[in-house]
């Protein structure tokens, strides 16, 4: 198994973040993985994106031009990765501020509203978490128990007083995610 990922949005967004946790989890279950990822300058609000690879067997190269899998996170990284993914393969989008749906027919489509649930429960910062919940239903690739270790492995020590939360955001996201178009 190989599944070659990814994640793109706005900076702020969580979306390096989210990376990190899905490599981390990977390494703590034995894959190997690689965790590659692009921004801009700017603090927040400007574009970022990290690729991830998790794998039974040796990585040969970090850069990838085809993913399996895009989580897109606004409109401007669904025009730049939406034709990168492979034929047959998955691309998860939170609605919010999307303005052009997804258009292809030869690949999975669902949408997740992270946006809307992470403010409906009171906790923006969760919103990534949502996201990782769909994408983790749809691609079990890491048990639930390694993503746990990811949580602590990437979270400050002064923030693991928010695992619960955090855990408790991906267990809503495997229920709020939605078929667009699936093959």
């Amino acid at each position: 198994m190989t599944e070659e990922i990814i994640i793109a949005g706005f900076g702020g967004q969580g979306v390096l973040s989210m990376g990190k946790i899905l490599a981390y989890s990977g390494a703590m279950q034995d894959k190997e993985v690689c965790w590659m990822p692009s921004y801009g300058p700017e603090m927040r609000g400007g574009t970022a994106n990290v690729s991830v690879i998790i794998s039974d067997e040796r990585i040969s190269s970090p850069i990838i031009n085809e993913f399996d899998t895009a989580i897109i996170l606004n409109q401007q990284s669904l025009d730049k990765f939406e034709s990168a993914v492979k034929p047959g393969g998955l691309l998860i989008y939170d609605p919010n501020g999307i303005t052009r749906e997804p258009s292809r027919k030869d690949i999975n489509i669902y949408k997740i509203a992270a946006t809307a649930k992470a403010q409906e429960m009171g906790i923006s910062k969760v919103f990534n978490m949502v996201v990782l919940g769909g994408f983790l239903k749809l691609k079990p690739i890491v048990a639930p128990e390694f993503i746990h270790k990811g949580l602590e492995k990437s979270l400050p020590a002064r923030h693991h007083n928010l695992i619960p939360q955090n855990e408790e955001a991906i267990e809503i996201g495997k229920g709020i995610v939605e078929a667009v178009h699936t093959l």
